[in-house]
């Protein structure tokens, strides 16, 4: 099938020919009283629309395990949570400021130890050690939509007896599909475009290794951060249209990145594949667009709170992936856990605003960042 067919046909014959899924609120199931058999016993362990939903992403993602998280930062922190005392996980210093904060100050409490790096795409076998059990990437990364070799990284851990864990929350199954270049986990947060109504918390891991899926499936049942059978009721209908919504915002953040390119009062711009033709060679062999968050910087001669107050259309605020445009400025906000040190070596500067484009007209969008802009003045 092709994805917008599976993200709509996936589920299918449902009880009483309802043609969307039944939500099981059951927290608790009857069993067998001679065995105690029985395909559910309590919510927590599994549920049946829970089942459903991990369904869905599995298929999504080709994959053949899903699991449903709580959110975000509770399936990133279940696929983190497979490394033991002594191992070593290497990052990029520009990851998530949520999973920064994870890795910076809970893991070393687990004995684990976290290792950021300038550029992830720069490793070489000499940058692995005995301890080194996994490599976790954003590609692109957040909030500087730089690009990492997933083939070639994927390769170099596996040398090594390492894992490689890929955050795809920017790209989603749609543009990217990480398992099939040799990723071993996918997390996502499914907050942003799968949910796509910035109305929910969810976060998604898919595997196609058995031993990994049973460590989620144990972090599930012995952690207790799943996600509620209405949420994953709502998760399944938003992943619904999906593609149709990450088309047009795609379309959209294109035309927004042609226009901030040639404006005088722009000092930059990023989106994948701009910070170099290498980068934007190695994105275009492993991902089928370039999404719909960009970053960019004002020229120094702009007030950048007055432009941020004049904008009538993207909303003040975290997240992304919603029909409607947001935009924030990462250093105070999603990665505010991190040291200014640690943001100067991501690359994060105090004026970077990041901007995820949203499903509005494009050219109320364009209009409005004019408007600001000019207000900036």
């Amino acid at each position: 099938m092709h994805i917008q067919t599976a993200a709509v046909q996936t589920l299918r014959h449902h009880e009483h020919g309802a043609v969307v899924p039944p939500v099981h609120l059951a927290s608790t199931f009857e069993l067998d009283p001679g065995s105690e058999d029985g395909s559910y016993a309590y919510q927590r362990g599994a549920n049946p629309t829970r089942a459903q939903l991990e369904t869905v992403l599995a298929t999504l993602d080709g994959a053949d395990h899903g699991f449903a998280f709580a959110s975000g930062m509770a399936a990133t922190a279940a696929a983190l949570s497979t490394l033991e005392v002594g191992d070593e996980v290497i990052l990029p210093a520009s990851v998530y400021g949520g999973t920064y904060r994870f890795v910076d100050l809970v893991l070393p409490g687990r004995g684990v130890t976290g290792r950021f790096v300038d550029d992830l795409g720069a490793l070489t076998d000499a940058d692995f050690t005995p301890a080194t059990r996994a490599i976790f990437m954003e590609t692109p990364a957040n909030p500087t939509l730089r690009i990492t070799d997933l083939r070639r990284l994927t390769e170099l851990a596996h040398r090594h007896g390492a894992i490689v864990i890929v955050d795809n929350t920017f790209m989603t199954p749609v543009l990217q599909r990480p398992l099939e270049l040799g990723a071993d986990v996918v997390v996502q947060s499914a907050t942003k475009y799968l949910a796509g109504h910035s109305d929910l918390l969810a976060g998604a891991i898919t595997t196609n290794d058995e031993s990994l899926a049973e460590a989620f499936a144990l972090a599930q049942k012995a952690q207790g951060g799943v996600l509620s059978p209405g949420d994953s009721f709502r998760l399944i209908q938003g992943i619904k249209t999906l593609p149709l919504r990450l088309e047009r915002q795609q379309a959209n953040a294109v035309a927004i990145v042609d226009h901030l390119r040639g404006h005088d009062d722009i000092a930059q711009v990023w989106y994948p594949g701009s910070h170099s033709e290498d980068e934007a060679r190695i994105h275009a062999g492993q991902a089928t667009g370039t999404g719909a968050v960009l970053s960019f910087e004002l020229v120094p001669e702009l007030d950048r709170v007055a432009f941020l107050r004049a904008l009538r259309y993207p909303g003040y605020a975290v997240s992304l992936g919603g029909v409607e445009s947001l935009i924030c400025r990462p250093a105070t906000m999603t990665h505010e856990a991190m040291t200014p040190q640690a943001r100067e070596k991501a690359g994060i500067s105090d004026e970077l605003l990041r901007l995820s484009v949203g499903i509005e007209d494009i050219t109320d969008l364009l209009s409005d960042l004019d408007q600001a802009l000019a207000e900036a003045g």
